[in-house]
C-alpha cells in the first residue's frame, strides 16, 4: 500500500471514530496520517475538529491555523479557527476569523452563523467585548497586597477589605464608588495604571473631590485625641502610598532604559542588575523579566533565562496582561530551548506563544527547530553496525529474488549509514529489476555523488538510461566507468551497445534530436554561439572541419556530437 493510500485509509478510520463520539481515538488516528502526509489541510482541519470535541481549545486553534497555512483560500480553516477561538471567549478574533473566511466564500452557512454568534457577545462599546469584573478573578487579593499602592489599606483598613468584597460579589456597586480614591487605585493596580493621575490631570478639583467620607457623623473635637491622632497617622500613611507608586514607577522606567543601554553594550550583568532592580520597584511589569530573561540568554545562563520567562507568564495571567507580552515570553523559552537543542521543549513553547499571538517571526523558527529536531533524530538513528546488517539481509533477499524485501533492508540500512554510496547502488539494482527506472536512476546519482570513483554506480546507471531509452546519457555513463576502469567489459559492452542502438534510431532524425537534445551535456554545446557559428562553416565550407579539428576543446565537442548523431561527416 502507497503513503498516499495509508493516508487515505487513516482520514477515513478518523472520521469514522469522530463520528461515533471516539474524538481522542480520532486525534491519533488524523496524527499518524499527518506523519506521512505532512502538508495535508484537511487532515489538520479534521484533527482541529477532533480536539474541539475533547475541549482541547488551544490544539485546536492551532491545527486551525496550520490548515489555514497550508491551504490559505479554503473557507473551512477560517471557520475552524473561529470556533476555536469563540470557545476560548476571544469573540472580537473570532469576528474578524469569520469575516476573512467570507472573503473566500461569501455564502458560507458556517462563517455567517459565526459572524452571528459573535456579535451576540460583542455588547460592548460600538460593538466590542465587554470588560469583567476586574475585581474577581485569581490573586486579585494576592496582587492587591504585594502592591504599595494598596497593601496598607489591606493591612490597616479594614472597611477597605469589606469594600472590594462588595464589589467582588455586585460589580453594579462600581459606579457609586468612584469617588472613593481606593476604589480608583485599585483599578489602576489591577489595570496597571495610575488612575488617580489621569483623573487630576483631566480634572483640577479631583483631588479634593476624591476624599472617603471618615463616616456619616464626623468626630466631635472632644471625641479627637488620640483618635484624631490614629486619622492624622491614616490619612498621612494614605498620602504616602499614594506619592511612592509614582516615585518607583519613574525610578524602575529610568532603571530598564539603564538596563537596556547596558544590554546594547553586551553588559549583561549590569543589565541583570538594572531590571533586578525595576522589578522590585514594580512587580506588575513583566517586560522588566522578559527583559532580565534576554540578558541571562545572551549571557549563557538559560535556565535563569526560563525561570525569569515563566515567572513573566504567571504574573501576567494573574494581572491579565495583554496576550502579546505572554506571547513574548512564551517565545523567549522556546528560543531557550532551541538554544541548548532541545528542540522538543522548543517546539512545545513556540506553540503556546503561537496559540497566544501567531507572528510569522514565532512561526518561522518553530519550523526551524522542528527542521533541526528531525535532522537531530536522524543523526541519532545512524548505527555503521546495524547497517551493514540491513545490507546483509537485503542482500540475501536480491539473491532470493524478493526485491521488494531487499529494497526494505536497504532503506532502512540507509537511514542507519546515509553516506554509504554501495547501498544507493543496490538498492538501484533491486528498482531495476521492479522496473522502477526512475527511482532507480534518483539512487544512482546519489551513488556517484557519494563515490565518484565507484564505477558500479556508472555501470547501473548506464543501464537504467539504457532501458530508457537516453541512449546518448547511458553512453556518457558507459564511457565514465570505462575511464575509471578501462578493462571492464560491461562498460565496453554498455558502450558499444548504445552506439548500434544509436545506428538504429537514425532512420527517425526527429527522434535522433529527441534523444540528443536530453542530454544536458549536448544542450549546453548547441546553445553555445561559436559551436553553431562552426557548424554553420562546416555546412557551407566542409574543408573548414580540419582546421577545427586542431583546436582539441573543440574537437572533443564534435566529436560527441557525432556519437549522438545530431552531425554526420561523409
Amino acid at each position: 500500500m502507497s503513503d498516499k493510500e495509508k493516508v487515505e485509509e487513516l482520514k477515513n478510520e478518523g472520521n469514522v471514530a469522530l463520528q461515533s463520539g471516539k474524538a481522542q481515538a480520532a486525534i491519533d488516528l488524523y496524527t499518524e496520517a499527518l506523519k506521512l502526509d505532512p502538508e495535508n489541510h484537511v487532515l489538520y482541519s479534521n484533527r482541529s475538529a477532533a480536539y474541539t470535541k475533547q475541549n482541547m481549545y488551544a490544539e485546536a486553534y492551532d491545527d486551525a491555523c496550520k490548515t489555514i497555512d497550508a491551504k490559505p483560500d479554503w473557507a473551512k480553516g477560517y471557520s475552524r479557527k473561529g470556533a476555536s477561538l469563540a470557545f476560548m471567549n476571544r469573540y472580537e478574533e473570532a469576528k474578524a476569523c469569520y469575516e476573512e473566511g467570507l472573503k473566500y466564500d461569501a455564502n458560507n452557512k458556517q462563517l455567517l452563523n459565526g459572524v452571528a454568534d459573535c456579535k451576540k457577545h460583542l455588547t460592548g462599546p460600538a460593538g466590542s467585548q465587554p470588560i469583567g469584573n476586574p475585581f474577581t478573578g485569581p490573586g486579585v487579593m494576592d496582587r492587591l497586597s504585594k502592591d504599595p499602592r494598596t497593601k496598607t489599606w489591606l493591612e490597616n483598613d479594614p472597611s477597605y477589605r469589606t469594600l472590594i468584597q462588595e464589589l467582588q460579589t455586585d460589580p453594579s456597586k462600581l459606579a457609586t464608588s468612584l469617588q472613593d480614591e481606593r476604589v480608583l487605585t485599585t483599578l489602576g493596580v489591577l489595570m496597571g495604571i495610575d488612575l488617580n493621575v489621569q483623573m487630576a490631570n483631566g480634572d483640577p478639583s479631583s483631588t479634593q473631590n476624591s476624599k472617603v467620607p471618615s463616616s456619616n457623623n464626623p468626630p466631635t473635637p472632644k471625641q479627637n485625641g488620640a483618635a484624631g491622632s490614629q486619622h492624622d497617622s491614616h490619612k498621612k500613611a494614605k498620602t504616602e502610598s499614594k506619592a511612592e507608586p509614582d516615585v518607583n514607577l519613574t525610578e524602575a522606567v529610568k532603571l530598564k532604559e539603564e538596563g537596556n543601554a547596558a544590554y546594547k553594550k553586551k553588559d549583561f550583568e549590569t543589565a541583570i542588575d538594572c531590571y533586578t532592580k525595576a522589578f522590585e520597584l514594580d512587580s506588575t511589569n513583566i517586560s522588566f523579566l522578559t527583559n532580565r530573561a534576554a540578558a541571562y540568554y545572551e549571557k549563557g545562563d538559560q535556565e535563569s533565562c526560563r525561570k525569569d520567562c515563566q515567572k513573566a507568564v504567571d504574573v501576567g495571567r494573574e494581572i491579565r496582561v495583554d496576550f502579546k507580552l505572554v506571547a513574548k515570553a512564551f517565545a523567549r523559552m522556546g528560543t531557550s530551548y532551541a538554544k541548548d537543542a532541545d528542540y522538543k521543549q522548543a517546539i512545545y513553547y513556540f506553540d503556546k506563544s503561537l496559540t497566544e499571538q501567531r507572528t510569522p517571526e514565532t512561526l518561522k523558527k518553530r519550523q526551524a527547530a522542528e527542521k533541526a529536531q528531525k535532522e537531530q533524530e536522524r543523526l541519532a538513528y545512524i548505527d555503521p553496525d546495524k547497517a551493514q546488517e540491513e545490507k546483509s539481509s537485503g542482500n540475501e533477499c536480491f539473491k532470493t529474488g524478493d526485491f521488494p524485501s531487499a529494497i526494505k533492508h536497504y532503506t532502512e540500512a540507509i537511514k542507519r549509514n546515509p553516506d554509504d554510496a554501495k547501498i544507493y547502488s543496490n538498492r538501484a539494482a533491486c528498482y531495476t529489476k521492479l522496473a522502477e527506472l526512475a527511482l532507480g536512476l534518483k539512487d544512482c546519482d546519489k551513488c556517484i555523488e557519494l563515490d565518484p570513483t565507484f564505477i558500479k554506480g556508472y555501470l547501473r546507471r548506464g543501464t537504467i538510461l539504457k532501458g530508457m531509452k537516453k541512449y546518448t546519457e547511458a553512453m556518457t555513463a558507459f564511457e565514465k566507468a570505462h575511464e575509471l576502469d578501462e578493462n571492464n567489459s560491461e562498460a565496453k559492452e554498455g558502450v558499444t551497445s548504445c552506439m548500434m542502438a544509436q545506428r538504429m534510431n537514425r532512420s527517425d532524425p526527429e527522434e535522433v534530436k529527441r534523444q540528443a537534445m536530453a542530454n544536458p551535456e549536448i544542450q549546453q554545446i548547441m546553445q553555445d554561439p561559436a559551436m553553431r557559428m562552426i557548424l554553420e562553416q562546416m555546412q557551407e565550407n566542409p574543408g573548414a572541419l580540419q582546421e577545427h579539428l586542431r583546436n582539441p576543446e573543440i574537437a572533443s565537442k564534435i566529436q560527441k556530437l557525432l556519437k549522438v548523431g545530431l552531425i554526420s561527416i561523409r
